[in-house]
């Protein structure tokens, strides 16, 4: 994968205007945007090539994932990046600064739980910061025709991260999909859990 330099750019100024440049930086950890490479790889073999998809990513955060996506081989005609966080609309925003000004990126500050949209490929990588409630509900809101891609991690040490698995096994069990793709990405202080599937 090539990123744009414009790009590389623009994540300067998110983190330069970031009010809490720590939190920000956080986003460009190794960890993070290992998983979320990985993730890209993986996903790219489940969709139709030269096809434009309409993509959400919920627990989008500060759009990281978003620009990656849209520096790889996969045919992209809007992305919506929601989170529940409003400090997060204005960094992903800069981040994806390019492609919202090509009308190709959104950011919205909305509870995922309670968001209804239409999308091709839906992304979750926030599986750990909800409850198992929470998170289907979230799924009975997923397109029946959406492709679903998401992930959690044993990370159990973060105040936030109340619901981890316990291992692959466990997230197969909770994610209630059909699934077309499972593994591990082990990282040096846990392992990230990704399901490529669909709703049964």
């Amino acid at each position: 994968m090539k990123v744009d330099i414009q790009d590389v750019l623009f994540w300067m100024d998110a983190i330069r205007n970031s009010k809490d440049r720590y939190r920000t930086l956080e986003s460009f950890w190794k960890g993070q945007v290992n998983s979320k490479i990985w993730l890209i790889d993986n996903l790219s073999k489940y969709v139709m090539p030269n096809t434009n998809n309409s993509i959400v990513i919920h627990g989008g955060w500060n759009g990281v994932l978003a620009n990656l996506l849209f520096n790889s081989n996969i045919g992209i005609k809007h992305i919506t990046s929601l989170d529940i966080d409003p400090v997060c609309e204005e960094i992903a925003c800069t981040v994806n600064k390019r492609q919202e000004i090509e009308g190709r990126f959104s950011a919205v500050t909305a509870d995922m739980t309670t968001h209804e949209y239409a999308a091709d490929i839906v992304i979750n990588t926030s599986c750990e910061h909800i409850t198992h409630g929470a998170y289907l509900r979230w799924l009975d809101l997923v397109p029946q025709t959406s492709l679903i891609v998401i992930q959690s991690n044993n990370y159990s040490e973060l105040e936030e991260h109340i619901n981890c698995a316990s291992d692959l096994n466990d997230f197969i069990k909770q994610s209630k999909l059909q699934v077309l793709f499972s593994d591990t990405l082990k990282l040096p202080k846990y392992d990230r859990y990704m399901i490529i599937g669909r709703k049964k």
